[in-house]
C-alpha cells in the first residue's frame, strides 16, 4: 500500500516562496509543527491609524489546532490560537469586517509567522556562510472566540503549547474575572508556506578547488537548538519535588532539539 499523500497549502501571489525555493515547503505538517514548537509567534496587522503608517508585530503565544475537530493531526486544516487582553487593540480590530478583491472576511487580517534556529553554517567564505533553520509564515483572518466552550477549550490549548499537559495541573477553570480579561483570537488560516534549510557549508566549486583554502579555513556547522534547564522552584513553592509534567517536558525538549540540530547536519537533500 502506498503512503497517502500529504495536504499543502495552494501556492498562491500571497504564499508563494520566490527566493531559495529549493527550500520551500506548502506542507501542512510542517507548517504547523514549526508554529507548535515555537515558544512564541510574531502577529503582524495592519492598522486604520493614519498617524501611523507602520504595520504592528507583536509576540504572542499561540498553538496549531480545531475546536471542530480536537483529534486533528497536524497534517490537517488548523486554526491558529492566540490569547491576549480584552482591551488590546488587536482585539478590538478583530471585530470588522475586512472587504479583499470584492470578497468579505469576517475578522482582522494578520500574518502570522515563527522560526527556529538550528545551526550556523560556517563556509570557506562570508558569501556562503548560513544558516540551519525552519520557519513558517502563515495568512488569515482574526477573530474574537465568543462561544465560552471554545474559548475554555483554547485556553487550555493554548497553555498546554508552553508546558505539555500543565492546564489540569493548575488552579482551574479560571474564575469569571480572569475568563472576562482574557480575550482569544482564532485565526481561520486561508494560505501559508515555510522554509527549511538543513545540511553543511555549500561553498562553490572555484574555492574547494583551492588547496590552500581548505589547509587553512574551518568549515563545518555550530548546532543552536533551545535548551530548557532545570527547572528552578519560586520561593513561596512548597512542593519538594519538581512534578513529572514539568521535568519531563524540560528534559523531551531539550533532547529534541538537540537531536534534530545535530541529524539536519549530515541532511543532504538540498545539496
Amino acid at each position: 500500500m502506498g503512503r497517502s499523500r500529504s495536504l499543502e497549502y495552494p501556492k498562491t501571489a500571497i504564499n508563494k516562496v520566490n527566493r531559495y525555493n529549493v527550500r520551500e515547503t506548502y506542507d501542512l505538517e510542517a507548517i504547523h509543527r514549526i508554529i507548535n514548537e515555537s515558544t512564541y509567534v510574531n502577529v503582524s496587522f495592519n492598522t486604520p491609524d493614519a498617524s501611523n503608517p507602520f504595520p504592528v508585530t507583536l509576540p504572542m503565544i499561540g498553538v496549531a489546532a480545531s475546536f471542530e475537530h480536537p483529534s486533528s493531526s497536524l497534517g490537517e486544516p488548523l486554526d491558529i490560537y492566540v490569547h491576549g487582553y480584552v482591551s488590546a487593540r488587536m482585539m478590538n480590530l478583530s471585530r470588522t469586517t475586512t472587504t479583499d478583491e470584492g470578497v468579505e472576511h469576517e475578522g482582522l487580517p494578520v500574518t502570522i509567522s515563527a522560526t527556529k534556529v538550528d545551526g550556523l553554517v560556517l563556509s570557506l567564505t562570508p558569501y556562503t556562510h548560513d544558516i540551519n533553520y525552519r520557519s513558517a509564515t502563515l495568512y488569515g483572518y482574526a477573530t474574537l472566540v465568543t462561544d465560552a466552550s471554545e474559548k475554555l477549550w483554547a485556553m487550555e490549548a493554548v497553555t498546554n503549547s508552553v508546558v505539555s499537559d500543565r492546564w489540569r495541573h493548575t488552579r482551574v477553570p479560571p474564575v469569571p474575572a480572569e475568563m472576562s480579561s482574557t480575550s482569544i483570537l482564532k485565526v481561520k488560516v486561508v494560505g501559508g508556506s515555510g522554509k527549511i534549510r538543513v545540511g553543511g557549508p555549500r561553498d562553490e566549486k572555484k574555492d574547494t578547488d583551492r588547496p590552500e583554502l581548505l589547509d587553512s579555513i574551518w568549515t563545518g556547522v555550530v548546532p543552536v537548538y533551545e535548551h530548557f534547564a532545570e527547572p528552578i522552584p519560586h520561593r513561596t513553592n512548597r512542593i519538594q519535588n519538581v512534578p513529572d509534567h514539568v521535568a519531563r517536558y524540560a528534559k523531551d525538549m531539550t533532547d529534541r532539539n538537540e537531536r534534530y540540530a545535530r541529524e539536519v547536519i549530515e541532511d543532504t537533500s538540498q545539496d
